[in-house]
């Protein structure tokens, strides 16, 4: 295994030029406008078709249980892999195609346990995208360009997000009624919105594929991948012996993101409900001020996904200097803060200055962790390790799910509001968890 290691380490990988990155990462935009509309309306979708505010989470099962199980298994599959469009690509076009599938469906839902159950498939979909992709850009880059490109990544994350919380705001600014509902009262700028993002998820995915080929395998590649065993039981095995040497590093940044994704699963599913209960004074699904909370949830959305889209970019030089550890925990800190302001705030123009905030930690959750994986697991294992690293945030999650309604009336009071102001105290605690993860040494990440 050191010897695969050293020889996938130090083949040659030419140095790419920004706009190759970009290109490379263009792909990311369409996924994750997918996430955006899911976490800027799955919430109220539920609520519109009757769904309870305390069981809220259990019908956010989908994605961390896909996640759970699709991502390390279409992580291995994708090291075994060998076709002629390559190893990673088959799994984001096809996860692609189910997601736009997915999301031209979603808002005709008629009923609460089919929109629970499309939600399944599109995670699904993402899920066999995600872990891939970020493989395929680990393959492309050479160890020291490993930051600019999953900051890049991070950016389009934040582009993809902020404009599928913004497209409702603009369908109105462009004259559709925001009122407007269908028969299961949703209203007729989310539908229109799911269908923008079956477009752009299908579409950008293509433009990847058309301007980035990936690297040809060598042949001391090809060999080790057609020397392993054949079948779905060596790929379950492949992921038990990866789990079990699994770096250091990496299991300390499973705290941190025990933490994190805790938080930001309490956030996206509350925050909508918060905004309607402490700015508009309502809990009523039928009401214009729970219909405007949505609204106002997609333009702060938007705004703190832009503040990360920038953010990005901006990162990558200090996180050079300082580091991904030093600048992961200021990005939390300033988010925990933000977080325990929201529920403070009455007037919506005011929400904007913490989500400069919140802006900041998305662009650094969706690159710094990456950065400091990337350079503690060995390359021919890349896609089963980025499988696993998923498993890190998906528990949390199910954990968050299972949880939560468990305390909601107790603890938290029935109250959305307090449900963020625990995400931001949850970010903290991850602010210092990401201290304590010791790092590979910089010329050990390139050359071992």
């Amino acid at each position: 295994m050191n010897h695969a290691s050293t020889e996938h380490a130090t083949t040659y990988r030419p140095r790419l030029s920004f706009w190759q990155i970009i290109n490379m990462n263009v792909g990311f935009f369409g996924i994750q406008f997918s996430f955006g509309l899911q976490q800027s309306s799955m919430s109220p979708i539920y609520t519109y078709l009757g769904a309870d505010e305390a069981s809220l989470p259990y019908l956010w099962l989908a994605g961390p249980m896909t996640g759970l199980i699709v991502q390390p298994l279409i992580g291995a599959m994708s090291d075994r892999t060998v076709t002629r469009w390559g190893r990673r690509t088959p799994y984001f076009l096809i996860g692609a195609i189910l997601c736009s599938l997915g999301l031209l469906a979603m808002p005709f839902s008629p009923t609460l346990w089919m929109a629970a159950g499309l939600l399944w498939i599109l995670d699904a979909a993402n899920n066999v995208t995600m872990e891939p992709y970020r493989a395929f850009v680990s393959d492309k880059l050479d160890p020291k360009q490993h930051s600019l490109g999953f900051l890049t990544q991070s950016a389009f994350t934040g582009l993809g997000q902020t404009l599928a919380y913004l497209t409702p705001s603009l369908l109105v600014m462009f004259g559709m009624n925001k009122d407007a509902v269908n028969a299961s009262h949703i209203p007729h700028i989310v539908i229109v919105a799911f269908l923008i993002g079956a477009v752009f998820s299908l579409a950008s995915v293509l433009w990847t594929l058309k301007t980035t080929p990936e690297n040809p395998l060598t042949a001391s590649e090809l060999a080790a991948i057609r020397s392993r065993a054949p079948g779905w039981r060596h790929t379950l095995g492949d992921i038990g012996t990866a789990l079990r040497e699994m770096p250091p590093t990496m299991k300390q940044l499973a705290v941190v993101k025990l933490f994190q994704w805790y938080a930001m699963f309490c956030y996206w599913q509350y925050i909508s409900l918060s905004l309607a209960a402490s700015v508009f004074h309502t809990t009523d699904p039928a009401s214009q001020g729970f219909r405007d909370a949505g609204l106002l949830n997609g333009q702060v959305g938007a705004f703190y996904n832009f503040v990360a889209f920038i953010a990005a970019f901006a990162l990558v030089p200090f996180t050079r200097r300082f580091g991904p550890k030093r600048m992961h925990s200021a990005c939390l800190c300033a988010a925990g803060v933000a977080m325990l302001c929201i529920p403070l705030i009455h007037t919506p123009a005011l929400l904007f200055i913490p989500m400069l905030g919140v802006g900041l930690a998305w662009a650094s959750i969706m690159g710094n962790p990456y950065v400091m994986l990337a350079g503690c697991i060995p390359p021919e294992r890349t896609g089963v390790y980025m499988g696993i690293f998923n498993m890190f945030i998906v528990i949390p999650m199910i954990i968050q799910i299972f949880t939560l309604p468990l305390y909601y009336h107790s603890w938290l009071g029935g109250r959305p509001e307090n449900v963020i102001r625990l995400a931001g105290a949850l970010l903290l605690c991850g602010a210092v968890a990401v201290l304590f993860v010791k790092l590979r040494p910089p010329q050990a990440t390139a050359r071992d």
